[in-house]
């Protein structure tokens, strides 16, 4: 894990790598609201149905009745995440989106995921 995270960035960070070896998923995420409770998820691949892990993650907070998010995690071998996995994250107004690798080690990290005007 890297150095440089919280504790609570670390933790959510783990929660999604142990959804994602849980399930034997390409993703896993996890997201922590302002009241301190996480939720963890991994992709969704249906025949009518596929939703990536941090839109599962968002999802179950809001259905929880979060109403912004502290920080969110995903943990993909993907380098990067795509404007479209970042939306409900701004949607939601969360303060970081940290992506790391399998390993769990730091591949990068959106500050402030907020919409802008």
């Amino acid at each position: 894990m890297d150095a440089e995270l919280e504790p609570e960035d670390a933790k959510i960070i783990t929660l999604a790598r142990s959804a994602r070896a849980r399930s034997a998923a390409a993703t896993g995420a996890a997201v922590r609201d302002t009241t301190g409770r996480t939720y963890a998820a991994v992709d969704v691949n249906l025949p009518s149905l596929e939703l990536g892990a941090l839109a599962v993650a968002i999802a179950m907070a809001v259905s929880s009745g979060a109403e912004a998010l502290e920080a969110a995690a995903v943990v993909s071998a993907a380098g990067e995440l795509s404007e479209a996995e970042l939306a409900p994250a701004r949607d939601l107004k969360t303060g970081q989106v940290l992506l790391a690798a399998p390993d769990g080690s730091l591949a990068a990290r959106y500050p402030g995921a907020t919409r802008s005007a």
